[in-house]
């Protein structure tokens, strides 16, 4: 094993330890989980597991739609967000033909300290073949709705929004009656790249804010930012007024309600006609720690605060993440999510 800066450096992502580097196929380093692991608490600050509450434990996935959509993946090696970043809704949503595809590969630019997506600098790497890859992923496992996200790409020049445009535009030619979500990267706040994903054919643009003003640099990347995120919302609802623009907070990292409250604020003055909230949950001990468990009842009440301020609909609850159950978005019923079952 050899060591880069003092960081051990393996040549298989499968063989890397969280917050240690490794050789990706592509032949760039990249850190495991990406935060390094120098970079988090120290030892006698990581602490013990915190146990989760009642209200946070996911049922396992089941149902007939689920283990075929599954049997899909597996045969043809489709990627999809839902099970690589072991998502608690998994069965929700293939149950409704429903998943989430990333794009641009598995190595982000950025490290926000509350994501686990791997750490690096692809060096302008690409798959030529991706867009109609994601199309034929779309088609065999017959979504009605995806939603497509992606990794950072601050090491392209359009930070990957014409690749981006040219997965969905795939998507559509082979798909035309499915319904496409793009949950974005804030493209460097270029609103011109904003532009070309917007003009490729979408039905809603997400860009989360992810936290509040205050906690914006403790939680995101120096690059990511709380105004620059609200310019890009704002900027795709000017532009394309009849796409659906979307955002979504974690709760749980110290916020206030006041906090909350003006967040929510300040996306409805950029425009922004939906919103998700959710808990945020840790990681790896070398991620930002949980400050507070938010209770079902305090998800109610914020969901209601959203609703008042105009938002078309809030889904707000523990586990919600911010593509869940995204296909209902208008449907006005938390996404079919009744909080009040959860705290029993």
């Amino acid at each position: 094993m050899s060591t880069l800066k003092g960081i051990p450096v393996v040549t298989e992502a499968a063989q890397a330890r969280s917050g240690h580097k490794y050789v990706t196929a592509q032949g760039f380093t990249a850190v495991r989980d990406g935060i390094k692991a120098h970079r988090g608490l120290s030892p006698e600050g990581t602490g013990r597991p915190q146990r989760l509450p009642s209200w946070l434990r996911a049922r396992a996935p089941s149902g007939t739609r689920f283990h075929s959509l599954r049997a899909l993946v597996r045969e043809h090696r489709l990627a999809t967000v839902c099970e690589e970043a072991h998502c608690p809704n998994i069965g929700e949503c293939w149950n409704a033909g429903t998943a989430t595809i990333m794009l641009m590969g598995a190595v982000c630019t950025r490290a926000c300290r509350f994501c686990s997506v791997d750490t690096g600098n692809p060096h302008g790497w690409l798959d030529a073949a991706e867009p109609e890859n994601a199309a034929r992923t779309v088609e065999l496992l017959q979504l009605r709705y995806v939603v497509l996200t992606s990794v950072d790409r601050d090491d392209l020049p359009d930070g990957g929004a014409a690749h981006y445009a040219a997965c969905v535009r795939a998507i559509k030619r082979r798909n035309p009656d499915t319904a496409v979500e793009a949950l974005t990267p804030d493209f460097g706040g270029v609103l011109g790249d904003v532009a070309t994903v917007l003009d490729s054919g979408i039905e809603v643009f997400a860009q989360n804010i992810e936290t509040v003003r205050r906690l914006t640099h403790p939680v995101r990347d120096p690059r990511a930012g709380y105004e620059q995120t609200l310019a890009v919302l704002a900027h795709a609802k000017r532009h394309r007024p009849a796409v659906l623009t979307k955002s979504s907070l974690m709760l749980g990292l110290g916020e206030s309600d006041a906090e909350i409250e003006a967040t929510l604020r300040d996306l409805r003055v950029a425009g922004v006609d939906l919103v998700t909230l959710g808990q945020y949950l840790r990681p790896t001990v070398h991620h930002l720690p949980v400050e507070r468990f938010v209770t079902p009842a305090e998800f109610d009440r914020y969901r209601s605060q959203a609703l008042a301020l105009g938002f078309l609909e809030c889904v707000s609850g523990p586990l919600v993440r911010s593509s869940y159950r995204a296909e209902q978005a208008l449907n006005r019923n938390n996404a079919g999510l009744d909080n009040s079952r959860l705290a029993r």
